[in-house]
């Protein structure tokens, strides 16, 4: 007997919502991310208002970061108060019903792994740089030499007098240009002392081949500071001519002074030594023709798995005859923006690793779900160790995530984003990286949860992850405006399995955790 159209209809309105992703088949959850450090007394103290806040806002779920993750079996004497900690917390989230959801696998931001050991960061190689004995040190020769003298070209609201240049409130770009050339892969220091005065802009030293960026570090420069120097260090990579930028883009407010800006070739600085970066001086022995080379301040200041953009580099100890030219070929590692350095992903030893931060992180938490930390990985793929496999950018990351997630089976797995996403970073020409990001996502099985961060193309970002099978959760706020997420909760009614947001500060600002919950709660419904 057929049915009433009357009975029929509703239940096919509700049939083609479903089908066209209109609506969010659940309540979305809501998540904290939460970054701290279980050492100090006062940890707990701090995070328990702001959990408590969440908790009554409707939160479930908190992501928790701490760079002491990467370093649990060398937590020198503080184990019972750290641990101490740990347990106060799971408790704390326990009587909160807050389920916490530990982050490790520092690859990307490997600083806090790189405590263990330096030499695992990911290496820049410089080939065949110029070194001439004299007095029983081998020092760099420029090969070519190099300096900046007049410059090419400058912006005319640089003006430069007695070897000071002077820019005070402008409003369009005030850069001072030198096309120079260099070698290819060879290693450059920049150097110049700045002067502000209530200065509103952002100084930069910039080092352009091409499209191609060879320089990303920042020099963090003060809105007002006396004359002080700054450092910035490149690899030409394969390039054998570069442009150098000292300046601002965009303008300023206040009074912006540069000088004695000088470029010069360098050699062995933070030169990385282990099996998959060799420091080779061609057609001599290292312990026999000259002494080992090392250089004991890499990757050690202020602390362990820290680089120091500039330092003098070590001299090569030798008993050769002097006027004895040398080859040597080494890698150092690059740094991105206030300090960032990767690990390299190929050397056998980084696995070890991962394999015994996962082990401690699981034993100290017993958590149910875990956060892999893959995220904006801007050096890849150079040394000797990447190279020897003969792969891809995407294909080693994508080796490397699938290893990790292995490392993690039994418990639920999520990772950010954005260098899966070929929408976001998952692509080539991307910063210091040979190769091309491409096929990353690969190495992610459909279980694998993804942390959606692209906003600026949510739309095609959360259908790539929906078609391949992937649950998502957005991570939103990010320290804009609280109503911005609103545009997220639009997005995911278009597809399915999107399960939740988070509120995403990284500036500690939580003042607003309890207007983004009622936001989400009423846009989810």
């Amino acid at each position: 007997m057929r049915k009433s159209t009357s009975i029929l209809l509703p239940m096919v309105v509700s049939f083609l919502l479903w089908a066209s992703g209109t609506s969010l088949a659940e309540p979305l959850e809501l998540w904290l991310y939460y970054p701290t450090n279980f050492q100090p007394k006062e940890s707990i103290s701090k995070l328990e208002p702001i959990w408590r806040r969440a908790a009554k806002a409707g939160y479930t779920k908190v992501l928790l970061t701490d760079s002491k993750f990467a370093k649990l079996g060398d937590l020198g004497g503080m184990e019972k108060q750290y641990f101490g900690n740990v347990e106060k917390a799971k408790k704390l989230a326990g009587e909160l019903k807050l389920e916490l959801v530990p982050a490790m696998f520092d690859i990307g931001y490997s600083n806090n792994l790189l405590w263990h050991d330096p030499n695992l960061a990911e290496g820049l190689p410089v080939k065949d740089s110029l070194f001439v004995v004299k007095n029983g040190e081998a020092r760099l020769v420029a090969d070519p030499p190099v300096n900046f003298g007049k410059p090419t070209w400058a912006d005319d609201v640089v003006k430069i007098s007695d070897g000071v240049a002077t820019l005070e409130d402008f409003k369009e770009n005030g850069r001072i240009n030198y096309k120079l050339k260099v070698s290819p892969f060879r290693c450059y220091h920049v150097s110049a002392w700045i002067k502000t005065q209530e200065f509103s802009g952002d100084p930069h030293i910039s080092v352009l081949a091409g499209k191609q960026s060879l320089q990303h570090q920042n020099l963090g420069v003060k809105r007002t500071q006396d004359w002080t120097e700054h450092h910035v260090v490149f690899n030409s990579l394969e390039n054998s001519e570069v442009n150098v930028y000292l300046g601002v883009w965009g303008g300023g407010k206040g009074k912006l002074q540069w000088k004695n800006w000088e470029i010069e070739e360098v050699g062995l600085l933070n030169v990385l030594r282990r099996p998959g970066t060799p420091c080779v001086v061609k057609g001599y022995v290292e312990g026999k023709d000259y002494e080992p080379i090392v250089d004991p301040l890499m990757g050690s200041k202020p602390w362990k798995g820290e680089f120091t953009s500039w330092h003098e580099p070590p001299v090569i100890k030798t008993k050769l005859a002097d006027g004895t030219q040398l080859r040597v070929s080494w890698y150092h590692p690059a740094i991105i923006y206030d300090g960032q350095v990767s690990v390299c992903p190929s050397e056998p030893a980084t696995m070890g690793l991962l394999a015994d931060q996962a082990k401690r992180v699981k034993e100290a938490f017993g958590a149910k779900a875990y956060m892999m930390s893959h995220d904006e990985i801007r050096t890849w793929n150079w040394d000797e160790a990447c190279m020897k496999r003969n792969m891809d950018a995407g294909e080693i990351l994508a080796d490397n995530v699938r290893q990790c997630a292995k490392l993690l089976e039994g418990s639920r797995v999520y990772v950010w984003s954005d260098m899966f996403d070929p929408f976001h970073n998952a692509h080539g020409d991307y910063y210091l990286v040979r190769g091309d990001f491409k096929g990353s996502w690969q190495g992610l099985d459909p279980s694998v949860t993804i942390m959606n961060w692209n906003f600026g193309k949510r739309d095609e970002s959360l259908k790539f992850f929906a078609d391949r099978g992937h649950k998502q959760v957005i991570a939103g706020y990010y320290d804009a405006p609280v109503g911005q997420v609103k545009k997220w909760l639009e997005a995911a009614k278009k597809v399915k399995g999107v399960e939740g947001v988070m509120y995403t500060t990284w500036k500690g600002n939580y003042r607003d955790v309890e207007e983004f919950g009622r936001i989400v709660r009423e846009g989810s419904n």
